[in-house]
């Protein structure tokens, strides 16, 4: 069967970004689906055994077009996420209309979320004074919220972004690690670093740290402080034990906002149930300025195949 879409009303850089370079786009969606693509001039043709197939793909391309003319380009791996969300039978669309921006790069990239999970993830850090996130790994936690962190700094709604996170690694001890505290801690910090240095730049990054615009710092380091005028963003929380949560979220001040980051599927504590992220989000639920938002695997925009890997270890787990 044969099917053709009028692309004539698409502009001009969004046509020609479509297809990707040597037609590398077309041939992801071709490998997800038993359908073929050409594009001529302004008409793509889809070559495929089923309307149900058409339908799918036209919804992934739809998905491709709201990408590129947000983002000025797409890459494979994002198209691979599309061909995803139309196989489950959502909209790939939805994910880049009707919603604003979270920050734009130093590269001029627009950063959107991604799913409908992230969607209200973004909005409950624009609209609570803490917002929990819990979720798998690669399903944006920490990335929106540094990107959200960055803006608030960007339109002078805040003075100051602090990161932190608990000394706790896979049961290793910082005090056997070599080097000062920075040097200790900077390698475990370097999620929050990468996307600091990507929305930012690391010229930019290192001199805000020199002015104490950005802190990053370990979490027993928020004692007996009280944090006014900025974000502060606890990352790996699932890490915290309960009195430490307690602690951390009791530094707040005016003019605040918390985000609390964490994957209770990787707590590194000797005993699960003393995590302060799974305590924390079990007695403050209800309160009116905290919000608690899960993320599941259907989440992960890292990359396709993290999907399918984290899938396979819930289904052995189980």
């Amino acid at each position: 069967m044969e099917f053709f879409l009028d692309c004539s009303e698409l502009p001009y850089e969004v046509l020609t970004a479509l297809p990707g370079f040597q037609d590398e786009h077309f041939k992801v969606i071709e490998k997800k689906y038993p359908v073929q693509l050409y594009l001529r001039s302004s008409d793509l043709r889809l070559v495929c055994d089923s309307e149900a197939v058409f339908h799918k793909v036209e919804n992934v391309l739809d998905g491709m077009v709201q990408a590129i003319a947000a983002n000025g380009g797409i890459e494979n791996s994002e198209v691979e996420r599309l061909c995803l969300v139309a196989a489950k039978g959502q909209n790939a669309a939805a994910d880049y209309t009707g919603e604003d921006p979270v920050v734009r790069t130093r590269n001029g990239k627009m950063i959107y979320p991604k799913t409908e999970n992230q969607k209200r993830l973004v909005d409950s850090f624009r609209n609570s004074k803490i917002t929990f996130a819990s979720g798998v790994a690669g399903t944006g936690k920490t990335y929106l919220a540094v990107a959200y962190a960055v803006d608030q700094l960007k339109k002078e709604k805040i003075s100051k972004i602090i990161l932190t996170r608990p000394a706790v690694e896979a049961g290793e001890s910082l005090g056997f690690l070599p080097g000062d505290m920075k040097e200790k801690v900077d390698p475990y910090l370097r999620p929050l670093y990468d996307a600091l240095n990507e929305m930012l730049g690391q010229e930019t990054v290192e001199r805000y740290q020199e002015k104490e615009i950005i802190e990053i710092a370990p979490l027993a380091f928020m004692r007996g402080r009280t944090l006014n005028d900025a974000v502060v963003i606890l990352d790996e929380a699932q890490n915290t034990t309960k009195s430490q949560m307690k602690m951390f979220l009791t530094r707040m001040g005016k003019n605040c906002r918390m985000i609390i980051n964490g994957d209770i599927s990787q707590i590194d504590l000797i005993r699960k149930a003393d995590s302060g992220l799974i305590h924390a989000c079990s007695i403050l639920q209800g309160i009116e300025g905290i919000a608690i938002q899960y993320l599941d695997q259907s989440d992960v925009v890292r990359n396709p195949l993290v999907q399918k890997i984290i899938e396979r270890y819930e289904q052995a787990e189980n």
